[in-house]
């Protein structure tokens, strides 16, 4: 082989490995940002049921959209359930409710620490059917923090929401009564 020959096979193995380390390190940035990317998606389309964070000014333009739309009512299913061994009971005050849609509402979950030791808790939550997850709503929610519970500690937790009317355009959502919204409470990591 030729000097000329040996010097473009080195140049050439020298960039292959280099695009191949390049391929490496931008395989190891995709899966460190794979998990924010995922969320983002889920909380911008409502994916898996993912419900949407809203301002008060969101609010008011929604109640403003409802009353437009004739203030049309859906059915709100509430539910809550404990990851297993955390030592709290959690419950809806209330299991169901009519809403009209634009318009916020509140719901009480009541959480109580039946352990020997305080504990703190993180709810991840989602909406049944998933669809409905773009148009669900929530202002403020307890499962935006982590919520610690001193032994034998009771309390009210609310959530201020709404269903945004762009709902009643959706196709997918014809036909939807009712909206469960769930949470599931787990201990939070230390």
């Amino acid at each position: 082989m030729t000097t000329a020959a040996a010097k473009s096979l080195e140049n050439r193995n020298i960039r292959t490995g280099l695009m191949a380390f390049a391929g490496a390190v931008a395989m190891l940035g995709l899966g460190y940002a794979a998990v924010p990317l995922y969320e983002l998606f889920c909380r911008v389309t409502g994916f898996g049921g993912t419900t949407q964070r809203a301002t008060e000014g969101e609010a008011d333009l929604a109640a403003r959209m409802g009353a437009a739309a004739g203030g049309q009512q859906i059915s709100i299913r509430f539910d809550g359930t404990v990851a297993p061994g955390l030592g709290w009971d959690f419950r809806p005050e209330q299991r169901t409710d009519t809403v009209t849609i634009g318009q916020r509402d509140m719901a009480i979950y009541v959480a109580r620490n039946n352990s020997d030791r305080p504990v703190t808790g993180t709810a991840t939550f989602n909406v049944e059917p998933e669809q409905a997850g773009a148009y669900f709503n929530k202002i403020q929610c307890f499962c935006f923090t982590e919520q610690t519970l001193q032994p034998g500690q009771e309390v009210r937790m609310p959530v201020l929401y709404f269903v945004d009317p762009k709902a009643l355009d959706d196709a997918n959502m014809e036909g939807v009564e009712q909206i469960t919204l769930s949470y599931t409470f787990h201990e939070a990591k230390k």
